[in-house]
């Protein structure tokens, strides 16, 4: 193994780069979706979402949604223009669904009470890393109106800058502001029979009614068709590696007859030989495996905690996953198992004569 090494460094170490990647790369998009995926079920808390054509008809769907539901929360926002960029400015109102599932990163003490009493605002991650805006810092909403931030909520998937103040706040600043979305509370069975009733009232197409399951479906969808190609890059990486350790280890094999000629005339047979050639190369992909998992984990921490947040502006938490190190590991293994297989076959196969010849050079 010692007198192999120097030939299969370079081919071990795109083994060790490659799943270093997929470990890196797969705890990132892991993590991602496993936080996104708990984030939807925050963020799309209302059973029902509706969109109107106009003003006029928004609020006689508000006034039959009252009738039918639960609750019903109006979705309005203005654009303005925060810390420099564009921005948009939404209204809440005061509602059990923000304070109990809203995704809050940080806040301070009774937050959603500042916020009904028109005291505070909330602002996205997204911002808060960009201007380095905080709980308890000031911000500009509007020209004149300033507010202190109560808290900063996650936003994934959003790249620009988003702040949310009371309804009431919003109106008298913006009085003019849309009144045409709206998120229903009701029981889920409910659901199906309300979306008929209401494309059927007001004449609605069918993408201006739908439920929250269907968001989320929707949403899911879209992210892992976005990652696809990462998870096509991770096996083309691996082929890759794979394939350098076998042209490695096929360059190696006339090199080697006079390292295994001692060895097979000490009464070491050519199927042992092969045997012991195939368990060196899975050896040696196993160990590369293991020194890949803290590398791996290192890229990951880098990717969702530095680059996420330069290029996205949001941070993400690092979540571990032993079951695909497992997977890599064994996939590691079959990769140096398939490479070392062709050179151990031709090592049972060969000739006595060739591993004589060696002793004949000898000087």
């Amino acid at each position: 193994m010692r007198a192999q090494l120097p030939g299969l460094s370079l081919a071990l170490m795109a083994l060790l780069l490659a799943l270093a990647a997929n470990i890196g790369v797969g705890t990132m998009v892991s993590s991602f979706r496993l936080t996104f995926t708990g984030w939807l079920d925050q963020r799309l808390a209302p059973e029902l979402y509706v969109t109107a054509n106009s003003d006029r008809q928004g609020e006689k769907i508000a006034a039959w949604l009252e009738q039918r539901t639960d609750a019903v929360l109006p979705i309005r926002y203005g654009e303005t223009v925060l810390m420099g960029q564009p921005a948009r400015l939404y209204g809440a109102v005061d509602h059990a669904t923000y304070r109990d599932h809203w995704p809050m990163i940080e806040q301070v003490p009774g937050v959603w009470d500042l916020v009904r009493d028109g005291r505070a605002a909330l602002i996205n991650e997204q911002l808060a890393r960009r201007a380095d805006l905080w709980p308890g810092d000031t911000v500009t909403l509007m020209p004149g109106w300033d507010m202190t931030i109560g808290g900063v909520y996650s936003d994934y998937g959003n790249t620009a800058g988003q702040a949310r103040v009371s309804m009431q706040m919003l109106l008298k600043h913006a009085p003019n502001v849309a009144n045409r979305q709206f998120a229903a509370r009701a029981d889920a069975q409910l659901v199906p029979g309300l979306i008929r009733d209401l494309r059927a009232t007001f004449s609605l197409p069918a993408d201006a009614v739908f439920d929250q399951s269907r968001i989320k479906t929707q949403s899911l969808a879209i992210f892992d068709k976005t990652f696809v190609v990462t998870g096509a890059l991770n096996v083309l990486t691996l082929g890759v590696a794979a394939f350098a350790i076998l042209t490695a280890l096929l360059t190696l094999w006339t090199m080697r007859l006079p390292q295994v000629a001692p060895v097979w005339a000490m009464g070491l047979t050519r199927s042992a030989l092969a045997r012991m050639e195939l368990m060196r190369s899975l050896l040696l992909a196993g160990l590369t495996a293991i020194i890949a998992i803290p590398l791996g984990l290192v890229l990951a921490w880098v990717l969702l905690t530095i680059v996420n947040v330069d290029a996205f502006g949001w941070k993400l938490p690092v979540y571990l996953f032993p079951l695909d190190w497992m997977r890599l590991i064994l996939l590691s293994l079959l990769a140096g198992g398939i490479a070392a297989v062709i050179p151990a076959r031709r090592l049972n196969r060969v000739a006595p004569s060739d591993l004589l010849r060696v002793f004949a050079n000898e000087r």
